[in-house]
């Protein structure tokens, strides 16, 4: 099958320092695909490079046989590209509802929110809330549900259980199985919760220094003891 998401070679970093080395990776729709490693292994760099925030200094990324770097940034959500940093960037100032239709600001029709209430039905009692009045774990639904808006057929997701509650973790990464599942969307998780990420996940690469030391399914990676304790912590 065809991937939905290619990179080879990638080679990007800040200036003139790289921070990812001659990366090789894929995604296919319907596919969870996490990015596994320690913190400065090049994770987020590898989530801003393909949403074309940092400049490839050699290699290439394709999407739906698209070269990326002939979309500008602000265009990517029209091609199907949706990313939630780190962060749970969520305007505050705006309510939840307001939040929501601006991540489908470019679809035609517009999104219907009803179906993104429904997959998070805390948002839909607090519609009317301003983004600062939610709790974390609100905001990260709400940061994933506007994201959700824009109909992506990829998901690049930066930490989603960056400070959640077990429950509420656990919540999002069954979501992200079912959306695969139900709708074929394919999924770029980043995420240092690594157990809960290989639940979920269909294959899991490892980064260290900013180069891939492996990739394999997600169950064989979370049996591999050796690897888990060279590179992973646990």
């Amino acid at each position: 099958m065809t991937a939905l998401l290619e990179m080879t070679g990638l080679t990007v970093g800040y200036g003139a320092a790289p921070v990812l080395h001659e990366v090789d990776l894929s995604v296919r729709e319907g596919r969870i695909v996490t990015v596994l490693g320690a913190n400065g292994a090049g994770k987020t760099t590898l989530l801003r490079a393909v949403s074309g925030l940092l400049h490839q200094s050699a290699g290439k990324i394709t999407f739906d046989g698209v070269d990326l770097r002939t979309v500008k940034v602000e265009r990517l959500v029209r091609h199907g590209i949706a990313h939630v940093p780190e962060g749970r960037g969520v305007v505050t100032e705006l309510t939840v509802d307001e939040n929501l239709r601006l991540g489908g600001l470019w679809r035609k029709p517009r999104p219907d929110l009803g179906e993104i209430y429904e997959l998070f039905p805390p948002l839909a009692n607090r519609r009317n809330h301003l983004g600062h009045q939610l709790s974390g774990g609100e905001r990260q639904m709400l940061a994933i549900g506007r994201a959700l808006a824009a109909k992506p057929r990829l998901l690049l997701l930066d930490e989603p259980s960056l400070g959640l509650a077990p429950k509420i973790t656990a919540q999002i990464m069954g979501l992200l199985r079912d959306l695969r599942d139900r709708t074929g969307l394919a999924v770029l998780l980043v995420e240092q919760n690594v157990r809960s990420a290989l639940s979920v996940a269909d294959e899991g690469v490892v980064l260290n220094l900013g180069r891939v030391v492996t990739r394999q399914k997600a169950d064989t990676l979370a049996d591999d003891a050796d690897l888990r304790h060279a590179y992973l912590g646990f």
